[in-house]
């Protein structure tokens, strides 16, 4: 990933909410939500047995997702949310992200 600018992120780091990335010094967390777990309005396909059981751990989902990315905001953190099928576009996503650490780059700065 250093080829894109990307460098410096950790895995398995202590943090609120269990980030699949974070950048420490940046402090950008980053999430990969898996289409069905995270409740994806393109991909997500309940299975038909057991339905309300379903709805209910991924809309408990989507709710702890909400309050995760409160907490960190609040405590300074930029976080960063990628649908698992944006994988499969990694300029795309790699834009994105480049884009999230320039942000918190540009406010350090300041």
């Amino acid at each position: 990933m250093k080829i894109h600018g990307i460098s410096g992120w950790r895995r398995n780091v202590k943090a609120f909410g269990t980030p699949d990335f974070v950048f420490p010094r940046q402090r950008v967390a980053v999430f990969v939500d898996g289409c069905f777990w995270h409740g994806c309005p393109n991909h997500c396909r309940l299975p038909s047995t057991n339905r309300i059981y379903w709805e209910s751990k991924v809309s408990r989902n989507l709710i702890r997702d909400r309050a995760v990315n409160r907490h960190l905001r609040a405590k300074g953190w930029k976080v960063v949310r990628i649908w698992e099928h944006a994988l499969r576009s990694p300029r795309r996503t790699i834009s994105r992200l480049v884009a999230a650490l320039r942000s918190t780059e540009l406010h350090a700065q300041d």
